[in-house]
């Protein structure tokens, strides 16, 4: 048996206004539609960015006034209004801090009926509304892009119920993810998907943007997870589809339209979700490979291999892994004797740990023996499985800390995931520090182009092309991080006009006024056509 190495272990501000995109001012002009001498005047920030100038506050919707405010206390209570700027900035300013609203106003409902009474009432005012949960999306999704009302659904966060014997689990849309997955700790179960921000995320968010994270490969999707939903709807209505049923095959499955919709169609405020139980073997190997062939090759060995043990397939290039090390304090290279092209992180999860790791060995040996895999190491302990992960995991943040970054999550067809990586590195040579890393399990690849700060002249260079080479390659827009702002007008890459129309034809469906989430997922063109009042 082969023996492996054992690791011992200042943005651009924009202001804008209504009659020109962009335009700067010193005196911040009332936006919308103005009903007393009471205005609350709205302030619009997003940072200088081409594809946004022709970006119009829509002026059908009404401007938040202080009757406004009388009225949401007399819902929520004095204590789930928030108006005060430092109580808002976090609210206002994406996770990336690339995108920054301007909205007056945060409300904490504590209960699905607050919800409805707010939507009901903001519907009514035509006041546009922005649902938030964590606020970590990548794509500007869960923040104001003017002045919304900003719905966070953190103060319900409360466990419903949870089934033992079957594995369901009920409970409100602001639990936090982490929170459930610690909770389920003490039953023997966990949450079906994982990732970086599970500290903070929120599992209405994760639904509404359809999240994958890193053990799609084994568990699937949230699709594929979710039982059911409660719904409020932009007219205040609540449906009710809060089933706990493995098999329920009566009718259309409506949730489907709500997952992946990013809080366009609705505000889920309760999830019922399947969650697998929590096993007792859990192995983590740290691979290096010289080639891309190579990583689908070891992939492909995985699969036939580990078989259902197989648990997470991530990939890394040596400019992620060097970015994580440059800027985590913590974290060292488990293969430091010398560099390599690639690197795999491969993780099984069991019931019998001698029979997994010898599973696991076997699958290394053969893989080395192939000479596939350069190098490698088995974690030996929890605390170098937790680093293991960690330099995978920590690529975003350390991006975050290393300049501008440019985030692109596209899902490809695996034999040609890595290719646009290289082809954009050509095409932006010493300008930028492109990388890739993901979930190559599921063919999701995180492409990164790092530069020192913000330039319109490389955002130029990165896209169309990125989408264009995207949809050239039968691939998809957006993997798991969903459309949000960034992407709106991105869709038609991934689909057809007569697709993106019947997606405009349900949001006017489910929201007439187009109060929820507006700027997002669809571009106006297409709201347009189906509604002459946009």
């Amino acid at each position: 048996m082969v023996d492996l190495k054992l690791f011992n272990a200042s943005p651009v501000i924009d202001a804008r206004s209504e009659e020109q995109p962009f335009e700067f001012f010193s005196n911040c002009p009332s936006l919308g539609q103005k009903r007393h001498s009471s205005h609350i005047p709205a302030t619009d920030r997003v940072r200088k960015d081409s594809r946004y100038v022709k970006t119009f506050r829509d002026p059908r919707y009404s401007t938040l006034e202080n009757e406004d405010l009388v009225e949401f206390k007399k819902i929520v209570g004095d204590t789930g209004v928030l108006t005060e700027a430092f109580e808002l900035e976090a609210a206002n300013t994406d996770w990336l801090k690339k995108y920054f609203g301007s909205s007056k106003v945060l409300l904490r409902p504590t209960s699905t009926q607050q919800v409805s009474e707010i939507l009901k009432y903001c519907n009514a005012r035509k006041l546009a509304v922005v649902p938030q949960g964590g606020n970590t999306g990548l794509v500007g999704g869960s923040v104001p892009v003017f002045d919304e009302v900003v719905l966070s659904l953190g103060a319900m966060n409360k466990i419903v119920l949870f089934d033992e014997l079957n594995g369901i689990l009920v409970c409100e849309a602001g639990c936090i993810l982490e929170n459930l997955d610690n909770y389920l700790l003490e039953k023997g179960y966990m949450m079906p998907l994982d990732f970086g921000a599970k500290g903070s995320c929120q599992i209405g968010g994760n639904i509404s943007t359809n999240a994958g994270g890193v053990h799609l490969l084994r568990y699937g999707s949230l699709r594929a997870n979710v039982l059911g939903l409660e719904i409020v709807l932009a007219n205040g209505e609540v449906i009710d589809s809060l089933r706990t049923l493995r098999k329920d095959n009566t009718g259309y499955d409506l949730k489907q339209l709500f997952i992946g919709a990013e809080g366009t169609l609705g505000v889920v405020t309760k999830v019922s979700i399947l969650t697998p139980p929590r096993l007792s073997s859990k192995n983590v190997a740290f691979l290096s490979c010289g080639s891309f062939v190579d990583c689908q090759k070891i992939l492909k060995e995985a699969k036939s291999r580990l078989g259902e043990i197989l648990s997470a397939f991530e990939f890394m290039d040596r400019h992620a892994l060097d970015m994580v090390l440059k800027h985590s304090g913590k974290s060292r290279d488990p293969l430091p004797a010398s560099k390599h092209t690639f690197y795999l992180l491969v993780e099984t999860t069991g019931s019998f740990q001698n029979h997994d790791r010898e599973k696991l060995d076997k699958f290394l040996e053969a893989c080395m023996e192939n000479g596939l895999v350069a190098d490698g190491v088995v974690a030996q302990d929890n605390q170098q499985f937790t680093s293991f992960w960690h330099l995978r995991e920590g690529v975003t943040e350390a991006l975050s800390k290393e300049g501008a970054v440019y985030k692109y999550d596209l899902s490809i067809p695996v034999p040609h995931l890595y290719s646009v990586v290289e082809d954009l590195q050509k095409r932006l040579g010493d300008l930028a520090i492109v990388m890739g890393y993901g979930h190559l399990g599921d063919g999701n690849l995180h492409l990164n182009i790092s530069t020192p700060q913000y330039d319109e002249k490389i955002l130029a260079l990165i896209e169309p092309f990125v989408y264009e080479w995207t949809a050239s390659h039968e691939g998809s827009v957006s993997a798991e991080h969903g459309l949000g702002f960034m992407k709106a007008d991105a869709i038609y890459y991934s689909k057809s006009p007569e697709l993106v129309q019947w997606m405009a034809k349900f949001k006017q469906i489910f929201d007439s006024n187009g109060i929820l989430n507006p700027y997002k997922v669809l571009p106006p063109s297409a709201l347009k056509e189906t509604s002459p009042s946009y």
